[in-house]
Order: C-alpha cells, then structure tokens, then sequence
C-alpha cells in the first residue's frame, strides 16, 4: 500500500457494503477508487448472498448459492465480527483479536430481526430460543427452517407478523408443504405498504392457497416442552386465550437497525445511525449506508436505498460523479418502490396464479387528495394512485404490473401529470 491510498474499513457484507467496495474497485483492480485500499469485514461466514431472495430459497425455488454476490476478492473477511470501534486510534478490532486501521470508516452493519416479549420465547437469564422457533432475516434462518419443514409433509408451522416479511415466510412455507398460519397484531396485511382494498385481495390469495390468517390477534406466548433436554416450542399463545399448535414458528416481526458499535464509540443513534448529506456521522471519517442508517429522519429498510447509498456515499469518497471528476452530489434520499412476486415453484401447481404487487409513496391519502381505483375482479387486478395537485405521490398496484414502470417514473421524476389514464394503463413495461 502506498503512502498516497487512503484505507478504508467497511464494516458489513451485504448488499450495501459489497455494492460500496465494488464501485471502490475492490478485488477487481478497476471502479473509481484507484487511491483506494479497501476491507470489508463480513460477519457471516456464507459466500456473500442476496438477503432478498432468502424467501426463494425457503420455498424452493432458488438453490442457495443462485443468491451469491459478487465478491470483492481478499477485500472481503468472512466470518469476521467487529466488536469495537477506537476512534481516536482509528482502529477497528475484531473478534478473532485483529485490528483493522482505517482513513474511512462505513458502517453498513444492517439491522437484526425484532424479537418480541413472549412469555416462554426465552427462559430466566437466557437468550437461546427454543428448538423450532426461528427468526427469517439470514442464511442460517433460512437453512434451518428450510430443514424443519423438510422433515415431514404438513409440519404445523406459525408465522408471527403480516408483514412484507411475514407474507413471504408464509407463502414460501405453504409451497413446501407446510400448514400455515399467519398471525397478523395489526387490522390488515402489509399495513405499511398497502391499503384496505390491496391487503383484502392479498388476504384472499393466501386464503386460496390454505394459508390461516388470523389479524387483529396479539401472540401473547409459546409453549414449550423438554425433549432430549432442550426446550422445543409446542404451540403458540394468543392473548385472547385461544391456542395453536405448531412444530415451528417464525417471528416475523420486523427488523432493527444494528447500531451497538456506533452507540459505543459514541456516534449519534436515534432509530439508526444518523448521518448528514455526505452520509457522515458527527465523526467526519466515519460514515454509515444502508439498514443501519438513518438519513434525514428516515431509516429506509430496503435494497433500493442501500445501494444507492453506497454509489452516493462511493463518489464522495473518491471526488467523481459518472466518469467525470467533480464534486460528487449530495445525497438527498432515495424515492423507494417496494415489490413483491408470489409465485409457487411450479406456476400454477396450486390452482391459482402467481400475485405481483407493488407499492410507492403515500398510499394513504391527505384532505384535499385525489384518488383514482381500477380494478377487475376477474383478473385479480387493483390499481391505486393518490394524486395532489397536478403530482402523482404514491401508489398500490395488484396483478398485473405492466404500468408500475411508467407510474414509477413520474412519481420518481416528480413530473406534472398530463395524462394519468395512459399512465395507469400503459403497457410500455416495467
């Protein structure tokens, strides 16, 4: 390494991480970082996969490694856990007793599954969770549930959360087999991203496809017995006293920001781990992307964000923009689109067809917003635009997903609407 690199320490191989290495040119001699010494600490010892198609590989569709990221080379230490963070020394040190000096320092440590208050998910003074009861946010999540429910045809299984994430756990669950149900606290499925009408119809094709749903229901605990000596979960408990039994159970109840390393070396977490337009901390060398960080008031909890954070956060490191040397823009937020395919393995093997859908925006209209609907019950298709003043602000798409690429434009572009029904029925893809 030469006196003129600059080193730079990511901590995280994901999504975000991995994307900000790769545009640093790691492991490939090329990217914009040719200053550039980079390390990547990944604390999951797995080659570095897509987190956003675990849901694939739990139902069979996808062998793990058809979820692999590009590596960045000996950049990357896999299976390497950062534990403290010396700001003044410019030291990372790792849990395997190395340190790593950085000039830069990211974090893009992502964020963990939300674990509830179960009585019975923990005993006194543990923290192991019971054979059976796994959380869906990693690999290894998905490997053993993937092995629980191989076990048998029709394992009982309960999925807590009517989430994004919960949907997809569910549903890849009944396509291995498994009786499911799903257990949503909230009035309707995917509330964050869908309205009453849109989550109706999501509520329908998993009905369809023998999936229980149950919302408006608070898990109140698990029931455990001792086998083998260990505690393996027997059923799960609602608050209004009514019980279920189940061989597995998955918490699906949402994800948090990592932010334990940056609150011991005294960086500023609110939800996350706040940063300015540069994506700094109050530390000017150290910067956070992706789950873990909080940008404007906003955690944004999605892969389109992560990475375009990173390409953000890689042209303020190195001064470019394009090929173009300049002063790199600020980053200003990112105008998210979250989608979602549930299909089964074999198309329409269960009787009924895939379900595609799509949400950006506001959703939820304001006094004063206009509100446009299609929808075709035959085809199973529901369209959903809130629109103010002369802009389109949000959307909920179901079925079929031709204009969601158009309508995706003009809200991302923020353009006046000319013409909202070529919008909302064009055909131009997506």
């Amino acid at each position: 390494m030469t006196s003129e690199q600059q080193r730079v320490v990511v901590i995280g191989g994901g999504l975000a991480g991995l994307r900000l290495a790769a545009r640093l040119g790691a492991g490939t001699g090329t990217g914009t970082g040719a200053g550039t010494d980079v390390t990547v600490l990944g604390e999951e010892p797995h080659v570095p996969y897509n987190r956003v198609l675990l849901a694939d590989v739990l139902a069979g569709r996808y062998a793990p490694e058809v979820t692999a990221l590009p590596a960045p080379g000996p950049a990357l230490r896999r299976g390497v856990r950062a534990v403290r963070i010396d700001r003044a020394d410019r030291t990372v040190h790792c849990d395997d007793g190395s340190t790593e000096r950085y000039d830069t320092l990211v974090l893009a440590t992502g964020s963990n599954a939300v674990l509830p208050p179960l009585r019975g998910l923990f005993e006194p003074e543990g923290r192991e969770l019971p054979d059976g009861v796994h959380a869906f946010r990693t690999m290894d999540d998905c490997l053993a549930l993937s092995a629980a429910v191989a076990v048998r045809e029709g394992v009982r299984a309960v999925v807590i959360g009517g989430g994004l994430l919960g949907v997809s756990a569910a549903r890849a669950l009944a396509e291995r087999g498994a009786q499911v149900v799903l257990a949503q606290q909230g009035e309707r499925l995917m509330e964050r991203q869908l309205d009453a009408d849109a989550s109706a119809l999501l509520h329908t094709h998993l009905t369809a496809l023998g999936i229980e749903i149950h919302t408006e229901c608070r898990v109140r605990g698990l029931t455990t017995a001792q086998d083998t000596g260990r505690r393996q979960v027997t059923g799960v408990e609602f608050a209004d006293g009514y019980r279920l039994d189940a061989d597995v159970v998955v918490l699906a109840c949402g994800v948090r920001p990592r932010t334990g390393l940056a609150l011991a070396a005294g960086l500023e977490v609110r939800t996350g781990i706040v940063v300015d337009d540069r994506l700094r901390t109050g530390d000017p060398r150290i910067h956070a992307i992706g789950d873990c960080a909080e940008h404007a008031g906003r955690v944004y909890g999605l892969a389109g964000p992560a990475l375009e954070q990173a390409d953000a956060l890689a042209a303020q490191l190195t001064g470019t923009t394009g090929t173009t040397t300049a002063a790199a823009p600020r980053y200003t937020g990112t105008r998210a689109l979250t989608r979602l395919t549930l299909t089964t393995a074999g198309g329409t093997g269960t009787g009924t067809g895939p379900l595609d859908l799509a949400a950006f925006g506001e959703t939820t209209p304001l006094p004063g917003d206009d509100v446009v609907r299609l929808a075709d019950a035959t085809r199973r298709t529901y369209r959903k635009v809130v629109v103010r003043g002369d802009r389109l602000v949000g959307g909920v798409l179901l079925g079929e997903l031709s204009s969601v690429g158009a309508l995706a434009r003009s809200w991302e572009d923020q353009e006046d609407l000319t013409d909202l029904f070529h919008l909302l029925t064009d055909d131009g893809g997506s």
